[in-house]
């Protein structure tokens, strides 16, 4: 789980510099409403918020504001990530799993004159 103490990042932004100090950010996440961990009380998952600011490169700030979430839940979610790494590694694993077992099950189910191409 995230630790207690003190967190503090700094992340550029179009704007300027957002500085983002939180504590306890495992009040933020949470495993209730989901199979894996998301922001409390919202379906956004931490792999989601992780995904779009660390692969997609999206300014934290701006991915909380597109999703109407407070800034520090994506810090929360991020914070979260990097201290659970064997967890998140399963939710990856988990998430690969039912894709391919839906991509079976829809060309199970497709006509064979009918292709997934365009």
């Amino acid at each position: 789980m995230c630790s207690i103490g003190m967190f503090s990042e700094t992340f550029n932004s179009r704007d300027g510099v957002v500085e983002i100090k939180m504590s306890q950010c495992a009040s933020r996440i949470s495993h209730e409403r989901m199979d894996e961990p998301h922001v409390r009380g919202r379906r956004v998952s931490v792999l989601q918020l992780y995904e779009q600011v660390k692969t997609r490169d999206i300014n934290p700030a701006e991915v909380a504001s597109q999703l109407a979430l407070d800034v520090l839940d994506v810090s929360a979610a991020l914070q979260y990530y990097e201290e659970n790494p064997k967890e998140m590694a399963e939710v990856r694993a988990e998430r690969r799993a039912t894709e391919e077992k839906l991509g079976r099950e829809i060309a199970s189910e497709r006509p064979n004159d009918v292709s997934p191409q365009p």
